[in-house]
């Protein structure tokens, strides 16, 4: 019998156009992985309790177990959630993963602290659709981490389907701007936006890394099956698996 791929399993929030495509453009044309996805009920980012609901561990608990049942390798909660409600919280969403499936878990807010760590990032320009209220709770997030953020911009949205639908062009002033302060890395942080497609364009433009967060979902994923990494027009950090 053929050895099989291995398979990523991913939760999706349900308002999400961009993470799957963007996902399978990343892994074009390679056969040692497979990515399957279930979702869960997202629209609208805010800091409230309504908001906040929509990533209780109960609900990640239950996608899990669909995704355990196509016996992925490992499964990620590919939201940023975490940035906002506090990495402790991602933490305990992969606890209760990883308790009730056996199965390794990770998130995309516990990606980037995974990439922080290993590539020795401790100032960020952080660049995010959220409103501004959202970003200044990642900044103070970020810093119990040890992460200074020397600079953000937010693009004031907050339904979450909307953030798909901003061109990447929109994004390169921006990232000119915060590169001004030198930070070790710029971060893209959000999976429904289209960072990614201009990475390597503004890594080349201002020497300075950037770390999108659909592809530092993926990167994590890839480590924890022990996969190659990503090309490096995905951003130049995350090229290794090791």
């Amino acid at each position: 019998m053929l050895e099989r791929p291995r398979r990523i399993g991913m939760i999706v929030p349900s308002s999400n156009t961009c993470l799957e495509p963007m996902t399978y453009r990343m892994l074009r044309g390679r056969t040692d992985v497979t990515v399957h996805a279930t979702r869960i009920p997202v629209t609208r980012i805010s800091l409230d309790a309504d908001s906040d609901r929509q990533f209780d561990i109960g609900a990640m608990r239950r996608a899990a177990d669909l995704l355990a049942t196509a016996g992925v390798d490992v499964i990620a909660w590919n939201g940023t959630s975490g940035s906002w409600l506090g990495p402790d919280h991602d933490r305990g969403i992969v606890a209760g993963i990883t308790a009730t499936t056996g199965i390794p878990a990770t998130t995309s807010t516990l990606a980037y602290l995974d990439a922080f760590e290993t590539f020795h990032v401790t100032t960020l320009g952080l660049l995010t659709p959220y409103t501004d209220d959202v970003n200044a709770r990642i900044v103070a997030c970020y810093a119990a981490e040890g992460i200074d953020i020397t600079d953000h911009r937010g693009l004031g949205l907050s339904d979450n389907e909307s953030f798909a639908r901003i061109e990447p062009g929109r994004l390169l002033a921006p990232s000119t701007e915060l590169a001004a302060a030198r930070p070790d890395a710029l971060a893209y942080l959000c999976t429904n936006m289209y960072g990614a497609p201009i990475v390597a364009d503004v890594e080349s433009a201002t020497g300075i890394a950037v770390v999108d967060s659909v592809a530092v979902t993926l990167w994590r994923c890839l480590r924890l099956v022990g996969a190659a990494g990503l090309s490096q027009r995905w951003g130049r950090l995350l090229t290794s698996s090791d």
